[in-house]
């Protein structure tokens, strides 16, 4: 039986393994160059692919806080340079490489993610968005820079020199590493917050693309184009180009040239002021000078000379009408009268006043045979109805009545007819012709046939 202590688990054996690239100087700061492979972004989360050349291939995890420094967004196929440590993932027995850095291979990092926001923003219509117009005449300005900088001297010093009417208020924040760009972005927002400002500048002297890199930034952009309040962008040098300056209303090549461009020259203001009062005032005059020409040429015509001429040809008017409207009126009462009179003729002509007659005298004679009709219906009636009372009499049980007979019932009414019908003790009612009877039966006695 084979001695069960020379083996090993396959976990003692993973562990083993792993030790030894742990331990390893060499696998513990690896270099690596490679292509991009098996690579899906997950936002805010490790990410997971592979780097391959032509003859192999290496599992590859690069973990949230190091991705996050990563400013260019890795791609299916990119040529990389990596830094990490190779070491084993013992549940699966497979090596692979912690990746601490990357930068892409034959560009900059920076610059390549330059690149791939500002087409990723062309791509949007972000470049494309109509731009706000800077106010010609502002009264306040914002400027978002740094307060022991360069710029808000210049600007200061600017806008003094030009415009020392407006009033320019710095919102003082970092504008060169990574907490510059939220500082930026909170500073943008808050100006636009209070929201009287009618012009925001925001800049910075010039530097390296590693220094200008958080007007780089995508918050940034998305904060400058969502301003209500026009911003004008001045980052760097004149050479520098900024995703900041391509978002921007406007793009000043120096701090300097910005509050030029957000400010006129309070002197010719004034030189143009002059001038367009000097322009207003000839404008009126020459128009008052015309009216008056034309009041002059008015109050010359004779109209004007004599105003009652105006009347002359109304009142004969008037008096035209008056006397068509008395002819008219007198015209129309006469045609009424006339029509009038016609009508009563006719009306006496086809007068009623005879047939009323004739239809009188038919209604009195219907009237009189009516009459006659009607008593002798009456009679008629009256014997009938006497022969029936007669006949009627003849056989009213109250005539039997008046001749000694009497009617027996009992209390509820029933008509005694049999001797079975009466009971000794028991009330018996008789009615006769003139009133009632009540009796007590005292004895019964049959009557017997034969």
């Amino acid at each position: 039986m084979p001695d069960s202590d020379k083996y090993l688990t396959v976990t003692a054996l993973t562990q083993y393994i792993k030790r030894k690239f742990d331990v390893d100087p060499y696998l513990g700061h690896v270099y690596l160059m490679g292509e991009i492979s098996n690579f899906r972004l997950r936002p805010n989360a490790h990410q997971y692919f592979s780097l391959k050349d032509d003859k192999a291939k290496i599992s590859a995890i690069m973990f949230k806080s190091a991705f996050s420094k990563v400013k260019f967004q890795p791609e299916e196929g990119m040529k990389v340079l990596v830094r990490g440590r190779v070491s084993l993932y013992e549940s699966t027995g497979a090596y692979q490489i912690y990746v601490d850095s990357m930068e892409p291979d034959g560009l900059g990092s920076l610059y390549l993610a330059f690149e791939q926001l500002k087409q990723r923003l062309q791509k949007l219509g972000v470049f494309s968005q109509p731009k706000m117009p800077i106010t010609k005449f502002p009264k306040k300005i914002a400027v978002v820079t740094s307060e022991s900088g360069a710029v808000i001297h210049d600007i200061m010093t600017t806008v003094k020199r030009r415009y020392p009417i407006v009033q320019l208020v710095l919102f003082p924040a970092q504008v060169q590493g990574d907490a510059a760009a939220p500082a930026i972005v909170e500073r943008l927002n808050q100006i636009n917050a209070i929201g009287d400002f009618d012009t925001i500048i925001i800049g910075r002297g010039g530097g390296s693309i590693e220094d200008l890199w958080p007007f780089n930034e995508e918050i940034v952009a998305e904060a400058i184009v969502n301003s209500k309040i026009p911003v004008i962008s001045s980052v760097g040098h004149e050479t520098d180009t900024t995703i900041a300056d391509l978002v921007a209303d406007l793009r000043a090549p120096t701090p300097t040239a910005a509050a030029e461009l957000a400010t006129p020259v309070l002197r010719d203001v004034l030189t143009d002021i002059q001038k367009m009062e000097i322009r207003l005032e000839t404008a009126q005059n020459k128009i008052l000078d015309t009216y008056r020409d034309k009041i002059k040429n008015l109050a010359e015509t004779g109209v004007l000379q004599h105003p009652e001429r105006i009347y002359e040809v109304y009142l004969q008017k008037v008096d035209n009408l008056t006397t068509k409207l008395i002819q008219d009126t007198n015209n129309y009462v006469g045609r009424g009268k006339e029509r009038l009179w016609n009508n009563e003729n006719r009306l006496v002509q086809v007068s009623p006043q005879s047939q009323i007659k004739n239809y009188q005298a038919r209604v009195a004679n219907d009237f009189q045979r009516m009459a006659r009709s009607t008593s002798a219906l009456l009679s008629r009636q009256r014997s009938a109805f006497g022969k029936q009372v007669g006949s009627l009499d003849s056989l009213s049980p109250l005539k039997t009545l008046s001749r000694g007979y009497a009617v027996a019932s009992d209390d509820d009414g029933k008509v005694l007819k049999d001797v079975s019908d009466y009971k000794v003790g028991k009330n018996v009612n008789l009615r006769v012709h003139n009133g009632s009877v009540k009796l007590v039966t005292k004895d019964i006695s049959e009557e017997k046939d034969g």
